[in-house]
């Protein structure tokens, strides 16, 4: 004996139309079509940023002739010899850029470090005033302590030293850093903390075991920006460095000079081949990065 089925119980029941779900469509379809214009002005914008690195490209493979003959677009043969020439001038330079860079990312890391786990974990008068004087710091420009840098450097004797190259990147990465490191931190649940003080762990231990892991974003973030800082700086170590032993990739690159002038197939190569290390470095490190900076800029509100 078969079971009748009312027709209502056959049919679907139709989905009913809101106000919400049609507001959600039309948003949809907005964001949809004007997805195309973004993306070309994205495409545009991006287009302008790489293009002088895609005309460096292109320039280092070119002769002196092909490069006066026409600049803009690609001439054959290419020439891959530049590089190999480029790579004896740069060499030098490049090492002395590495060193400083390691130098000056050890020593932000660790000062900063230290400085934003004390402000932000530790209660102590003065500890708001104390931060917004090193917060302060970052309203100043650079340019201003130019000269009085330079006195107290000749005065201590640090002129053409490494440490003349370490040290201005250390206390001015130290203010930055520390901004960042403390937001981190202050983002850190406070539980994990208590947690560990219950279990008998001091202040030290706490540095290295909770706080130093959980903060690896963060201090990938200040080295990436103290990498930065040291490739790109250039008048400095132009006013207080003469031994050409001691130039950074920056400056030396200024001294890439021909028997008949400049030779710039091997010049954009060598500025292709110093670049290299930030680019490989981002591109690696682009997620910690940008990890860091929300993380310090978020807790820091």
């Amino acid at each position: 004996m078969s079971a009748v089925v009312a027709p209502e119980a056959r049919t679907r029941e139709a989905p009913r139309v809101t106000v919400r779900s049609t507001r959600r469509v039309w948003v949809t379809y907005r964001t949809r079509r004007g997805q195309p214009g973004i993306v070309t002005a994205l495409t545009i914008f991006a287009f302008v940023g790489l293009f002088p690195y895609l005309f460096m490209v292109v320039t280092s493979f070119k002769s002196k002739q092909q490069f006066a003959d026409d600049y803009w677009t690609p001439s054959l043969p290419l020439h891959f010899e530049n590089y190999a020439t480029a790579w004896q001038q740069v060499q030098p330079y490049l090492l002395t850029s590495i060193l400083v860079a390691g130098l000056a990312i050890v020593g932000v890391v660790i000062l900063s470090l230290v400085t934003g786990f004390i402000l932000a974990r530790f209660s102590f008068p003065g500890r708001k005033l104390f931060f917004a004087m090193i917060a302060a710091l970052m309203m100043i420009p650079s340019i201003s302590s130019l000269i009085p840098l330079f006195i107290m450097m000749r005065d201590l004797g640090l002129l053409n030293t490494t440490a003349v190259l370490v040290i201005p990147h250390v206390a001015g990465g130290i203010v930055l850093g520390t901004v960042l490191m403390k937001g981190f931190i202050e983002g850190i649940p406070q539980s994990l903390f208590d947690a560990a003080r219950m279990d008998g762990a001091g202040s030290i231990r706490l540095f290295t075991s909770i706080m130093l892991p959980l903060s690896l974003p963060v201090v990938g973030t200040v080295s990436l920006l103290t990498v930065s800082g040291v490739w790109n700086d250039f008048f400095w170590p132009l006013l207080t460095i003469s031994d050409d032993a001691l130039r950074p990739v920056s400056v030396g690159l200024l001294f890439f000079q021909g028997q008949n002038g400049t030779d710039y197939g091997p010049m954009f190569a060598g500025y292709l081949i110093s670049s290299l290390p930030l680019v490989i470095l981002f591109m690696f490190f682009s997620k910690y990065f940008l990890a860091g900076v929300q993380g310090g800029m978020t807790g820091s509100h």
